[in-house]
């Protein structure tokens, strides 16, 4: 059994800046690529960014050059730094990530960009 869950989501200003976290627990043996998605109200669920086991990333183009994915191995956890952040940020973030050769979901965090 494999248990992810995101922390980090808030309500934020436009401009501002945030920081997700998502940390994976239980029976690992191995993680290899992690990802976050983004869920906006009434449209689909779209890649943010994702790094693999070797340290490559990619980005969605939304947010290239404002968001950093990375990781910390050690404690099986992926991170997601938010800057300069829009209203069109304003989703609900779900981590995935490649466990064990099995894909997971965290159950996700709210991010909300508003004056």
């Amino acid at each position: 059994q494999v248990r992810l869950v995101e922390s980090g989501g808030d309500l934020v200003q436009p401009g501002g800046s945030l920081r997700l976290s998502c940390a994976a627990s239980g029976s690992i043996f191995s993680i290899y690529a992690m990802g976050w998605y983004r869920q906006a109200p009434g449209k689909q669920r779209e890649l943010v960014a994702i790094i693999t086991s070797g340290g490559s990333t990619n980005y969605a183009d939304s947010v290239k050059g404002r968001f950093t994915i990375s990781r910390d191995n050690a404690k099986n956890t992926v991170y997601l730094q938010m800057n300069s952040l829009k209203p069109e940020d304003t989703a609900i973030y779900y981590c995935h990530v490649e466990v064990n050769d099995s894909w997971y979901w965290g159950p996700g965090t709210q991010v909300t960009v508003s004056s």
